[in-house]
């Protein structure tokens, strides 16, 4: 596969509608995990993780069982499996939400496994009720595949990233709540009090208030939306330290967007890029630096070589 293919054009209008079908239906696969899930710091316990095929949610606890969601954007179907050999299929084609939603109920209800959530979506103004909601209905196979791909590759640099980090810090997991990948690292210190009237749509203060207890600095992909009309890498600090947003970044078309308070890096900049991995490598290894330097993080400490295959780490 060539480095075009593996990172395929993604045009944010030319999917959009798909986009945000899509997001809904993963909210409701994540709200499904959520109920059934031990609360975990910073909300780790909801998120999706990027599979061979798509998107899962790993196995979720159900009495004494286990079952598992799994988006395949290869055959276009979602799974549902049960750790006592239980299987069931949700296809994936242009339906609308409240069609979707009732389809896997009944999938799940069919298996023995009977779950409730919260219908209303997260983190979306204006939410309409999953099982009323006949507004989003687009499914562009085509699109839905190359999202995945551009997770599938940003999961692979965006790990690598990680492994040199030795601090408090996230697996690279996708938020169905603002859609979009991630990680994050932790300076160990505890972070100011969120400011207070920072209203995230539909979603509880204490979630809030969970997710940004500490001081970190995350990074990630985000296909686009809130006035930014492309998909685009990004990195941002919380809170953020004064001096963070003049830093000198890289590669060269990254910038400062003041509306969104973070670092973006068009998609398209990496994608055209002549080595896209060491192209996004480089913006978030420079954007975290400049955080990490700004907030005066105890970087001897927590910071380590970039990991390698079957390469233990050298402790000094």
């Amino acid at each position: 596969m060539s480095p075009r293919d593996a990172w395929p054009e993604l045009p944010y209008e030319a999917w959009k509608e798909t986009c945000l079908t899509l997001q809904l239906w993963t909210q409701i696969a994540g709200k499904i995990r959520l109920v059934q899930t031990p609360w975990l710091n910073h909300s780790w316990h909801v998120v999706l993780y990027v599979s061979a095929r798509g998107l899962t949610t790993s196995p979720i606890p159900y009495g004494d069982r286990t079952f598992e969601l799994d988006f395949d954007f290869l055959d276009h179907v979602l799974r549902v499996s049960t750790s006592d050999g239980g299987q069931g299929r949700v296809e994936l084609y242009p339906r609308t939400v409240a069609d979707f939603y009732a389809d896997l109920m009944r999938s799940l209800s069919s298996l023995g496994i009977d779950v409730r959530i919260n219908e209303l979506p997260n983190e979306i103004a204006d939410a309409i009720r999953f099982s009323e909601d006949r507004v989003h209905a687009s499914y562009d196979r085509e699109f839905a595949e190359r999202f995945w791909r551009i997770l599938a590759q940003s999961t692979r640099v965006l790990s690598r990233f990680r492994t040199s980090f030795i601090g408090k810090c996230s697996p690279v997991h996708f938020f169905w709540g603002s859609f979009d990948l991630a990680v994050t690292r932790f300076s160990g210190r505890r972070a100011p009090p969120f400011p207070a009237g920072t209203a995230v749509p539909n979603m509880p203060e204490a979630v809030v208030l969970d997710a940004y207890s500490h001081e970190c600095s995350s990074a990630g992909f985000w296909p686009g939306g809130q006035g930014v009309d492309y998909a685009a890498f990004y990195s941002y600090a919380a809170p953020s330290p004064a001096g963070f947003d003049k830093a000198p970044v890289r590669p060269a078309q990254a910038f400062w967007n003041r509306d969104l308070n973070q670092y973006l890096l068009p998609y398209d900049a990496v994608r055209t890029a002549g080595d896209p991995e060491e192209t996004l490598m480089a913006f978030l290894t420079s954007t975290y630096e400049a955080a990490a330097s700004a907030g005066n993080w105890d970087r001897t400490a927590l910071e380590t070589s970039v990991g390698v295959p079957g390469v233990p780490r050298k402790v000094e």
